[in-house]
């Protein structure tokens, strides 16, 4: 299936996009990490961004080609990676300490 398919159930479901997002808003709570936090905004941020594509408040007209998502999807997979290695990094900093 690949990377950009699997991604691709988001164009149908966008409120899928909330489960990453929430996910970061918790670890960037708990662990303190300002780059899960803002990672998790990125998340919700593009949640928005597909309803309002989905409804054709973004596009006038034909949607199916979608290449602004060959730079969506691998910006939010790096958010999304920076985000939990943050927060790794954060909880073993103030474990060591």
């Amino acid at each position: 299936m690949g990377f950009f398919g699997s991604m691709a159930v988001l164009i149908d479901n966008p409120a899928l996009a909330l489960l990453p997002a929430g996910l970061l808003f918790v670890l960037g709570a708990t662990s303190r990490s300002q780059l899960a936090l803002a990672a998790g905004a990125l998340w919700g941020l593009y949640c928005l961004y597909e309803f309002a594509m989905k409804y054709r408040l973004l596009c006038s007209g034909e949607c199916n080609i979608r290449i602004d998502l060959f730079v969506v999807y691998p910006a939010l997979a790096l958010a999304l990676l920076a985000g939990l290695a943050s927060c790794l990094h954060s909880i073993w900093r103030r474990s060591a300490a």
